[in-house]
């Protein structure tokens, strides 16, 4: 079985401060790194940690970012045979602010993430005939539907991070598609705030706005999954967070692996609800990401089952 991840590269700047910046000031921070990450390149990362086998399609620059990026993924264990390198634009980069809580404050610039094309996707799933697809929102809308679309004629399960948020294309999702969204973008996608709806009201308004199979991350609280119109509540895992930059990709990642294995949606998602805590209480994104040994050690102080 085989993953394909489609997403972002970034080279994340982060300054870890006190606290976060209101708008017009300044503070002081304590502490700088640069590291890999970017959507794409962290959930690839996270799927291949745990053991998958994963190919990564995006974008570089030709420059030191891209260089750093490209060696990080490969040191992880993600084939990077398709990432296109582009003369013509800078490697994307991510300007992450986290304060004391592990809270942050991002500001991304897509810089090659966003030449990315559809012909550089289609072409690569017709070869590769991936198991699984995974696809997130820091490329061109119109790419990720696109790759939806081939992904899903190939026979492929196709899970869609609709992250950061755009009004879907209606050929992004579908019945058979699994959509991962946060609780702020389930509410973005039906209308309403879906934390005010009753429980027995939840799938029919993600039926209402095309979304069939939908997990929801509410991060302390949770995990919810809609499947067949009927939902499922994922307990939370408790975490003394200390940065929760990456954690959904880390989240998304781990829902890759287990799909790829078979598990069902529920359980995937109790299992990822692990992997994203194991990361809240590291720093950065891919180096707070666990392999599969260190998850397993983790069973019995974290497991807890769908219900």
């Amino acid at each position: 079985m085989s993953i394909v991840v489609v997403g972002s590269l970034n080279a994340d700047l982060t300054i870890r401060a006190r606290r976060l910046p209101t708008p017009g000031e300044t503070v002081r921070g304590d502490r700088f790194t640069v590291s890999a990450g970017g959507k794409g390149a962290n959930q690839a990362a996270a799927a291949a940690l745990l053991g998958a086998n994963v190919d990564l399609i995006g974008a570089i620059g030709s420059d030191a970012h891209g260089e750093m990026l490209t060696e990080v993924l490969q040191l992880v264990g993600v084939r990077t045979g398709h990432i296109i390198v582009r003369h013509d634009h800078p490697s994307g980069v991510a300007l992450i602010a986290v304060d004391a809580n592990g809270e942050n404050q991002i500001v991304v610039h897509p810089g090659a993430n966003a030449a990315l094309a559809s012909d550089d996707v289609v072409g690569v799933l017709t070869r590769t005939a991936p198991a699984v697809v995974g696809i997130s929102l820091e490329v061109d809308v119109e790419v990720a539907a696109a790759t939806a679309r081939a992904a899903a004629e190939s026979g492929a399960t196709v899970v869609v991070n609709l992250s950061p948020f755009a009004t879907p294309p209606e050929d992004l999702l579908g019945d058979q598609t699994v959509l991962v969204v946060n609780e702020r973008e389930a509410s973005q996608l039906i209308g309403t705030d879906i934390s005010a709806l009753p429980d027995g009201k939840v799938p029919p308004a993600l039926r209402a706005a095309g979304a069939g199979r939908v997990v929801i991350t509410r991060g302390s609280v949770g995990a919810l999954v809609v499947e067949n119109g009927l939902l499922t509540v994922v307990a939370a895992i408790p975490v003394n967070a200390v940065d929760t930059t990456g954690c959904g990709d880390a989240f998304f990642g781990a829902l890759l692996w287990r799909l790829d294995a078979g598990d069902s949606l529920a359980d995937a998602t109790a299992t990822a609800n692990l992997v994203g805590a194991y990361a809240a209480e590291g720093h950065g994104t891919i180096g707070s990401y666990p392999t599969a040994t260190e998850l397993g050690r983790l069973n019995d102080r974290w497991a807890v089952p769908a219900h």
